[in-house]
């Protein structure tokens, strides 16, 4: 049974709304649809999905089939990628019809009171000028004394007498959700309901009711807050949101949720996977601990090799764009797939293996255009430092359970591992 079955005798599934496009008759008339969402490789789980893999080699603009049995463009190349991310003709708003979803609930997440993200200009850049200065880089590097004493405190709890850990629950979850909760002004009390809330958010199996209902309690939880902070204001994001004047305590719970969900599930799942990765290629390990220095360029390779936002970015055409000698029509829905993008040899050579002393500065692990990642320079420091801590501090760390056991999501719409059993 294929993922995308599996997901859909768990979801609630609705009618198709998208356009009917018509039989395709392009270059790969009669070659079967790419079934999206689509797992990654067991044999080696960092890899991109086969079938989008093997759709990047053959045929890099190509068209995929949907949950709901809808179709839409997937868009494979990293040139490709970054034309459709930039380019202002191709509608980030998800309640246009035709938009494409990975599954019913995804449907929900994006269109149940939709974030900034889910929006386009001049919406999206008002909305998202109100968080820039509190994510701009010289901002994000002052923190770096903060973040590493999270991360030395975690890790000193997690070793006191002990030997053996999970790294996801004991460190590299806790870390950046600490961390997110400081920015904006969230009682850390509170990670397990927003922790829980993300989970059911981002996976691929909740039903439109269940990601509903995560959204109204996390909705309700931040918008309880925003209007705590009207009483009593702090330092952070969310008191800031509330002092301009300028949105109700609705509009702000919106622009918290994206940021306490993407602020910590993001960076939580590529600090484990990426920890995983170094220690299935010791070589690399070896040479970064050789060579500290090479950290940040190692984290942007590890974002690149990994790319954890693993099944595309969604679009929609807002008028007929030819792209890669394929016209993709108004109203049709387009998937730009990062980690095949990541892995483009015209841009990275031999990018299928991880090289810890690669250039991988153009990268989109992050999007490209507009929507870019608003949190990246967070994401880059909370990565930077984890990763060294953890190498420096515990030069013995290996895996305390088989390769084979390890527990990817496969089911999740951010890549990682469910648990990262350890030892030193």
């Amino acid at each position: 049974m294929t993922t995308t079955e599996r997901i859909e005798r768990e979801q609630d599934t609705g009618p198709d709304t998208g356009p009917d496009t018509g039989p395709d008759t392009g270059p790969d008339a009669g070659r079967s649809p790419v079934a999206v969402p689509a797992a990654r490789a067991t044999g080696c789980p960092f890899d991109p999905a086969p079938e989008i893999a093997r759709a990047h080699r053959e045929e890099p603009i190509t068209r995929a089939t949907l949950w709901d049995g809808s179709s839409c463009w997937l868009v494979t190349r990293h040139q490709d990628v970054r034309e459709v991310l930039g380019d202002p003709r191709f509608s980030a708003d998800a309640t246009r019809p035709g938009f494409p979803f990975l599954t019913a609930g995804g449907r929900q997440f994006a269109t149940g009171k939709p974030s900034f993200i889910r929006q386009d200009d001049p919406d999206h850049a008002r909305l998202r000028r109100m968080l820039t200065a509190d994510f701009m880089v010289k901002k994000m590097e002052a923190m770096r004394p903060e973040v590493q004493r999270i991360a030395d405190e975690l890790l000193d709890r997690m070793t006191e007498g002990r030997h053996t850990a999970d790294l996801v629950a004991e460190f590299a979850l806790p870390l950046p959700s600490l961390v997110i909760c400081l920015l904006l002004g969230v009682p850390y009390d509170d990670h397990e309901f927003f922790q829980k809330c993300s989970s059911v958010l981002l996976s691929l199996r909740s039903t439109v009711e269940q990601v509903r209902v995560a959204q109204e309690e996390l909705q309700d939880f931040l918008s309880r807050l925003a209007e705590s902070k009207r009483r009593e204001p702090d330092d952070g994001i969310v008191s800031r949101l509330v002092a301009r004047g300028e949105l109700d305590n609705a509009a702000i719970a919106s622009m918290g949720r994206l940021l306490l969900v993407a602020g910590h599930e993001t960076t939580a799942n590529m600090t484990a996977l990426s920890t995983l990765t170094l220690l299935r290629n010791p070589d690399q390990l070896a040479r970064l601990r050789a060579e500290p220095s090479l950290i940040k360029g190692a984290v942007e390779e590890l974002l690149r090799y990994l790319t954890i936002v693993h099944n595309g970015l969604a679009r929609i055409a807002d008028e007929d764009v030819t792209l890669g000698g394929r016209t993709i029509r108004a109203g049709e829905g387009v998937l730009c797939v990062l980690n095949t993008a990541n892995r483009d040899e015209e841009i990275f050579p031999g990018g299928a293996a991880l090289d810890v002393g690669r250039d991988a500065r153009r990268h989109v692990a992050f999007g490209f255009g507009v929507h870019q990642c608003l949190g990246q320079p967070l994401a880059r420091v909370e990565l930077q430092i984890a990763l060294e801590t953890l190498l420096r501090r515990l030069p013995g760390l290996r895996l305390d359970i088989p390769f084979e056991d390890i527990p990817f999501r496969h089911d999740m719409g951010i890549y990682g591992v469910h648990a990262l059993p350890v030892a030193w």
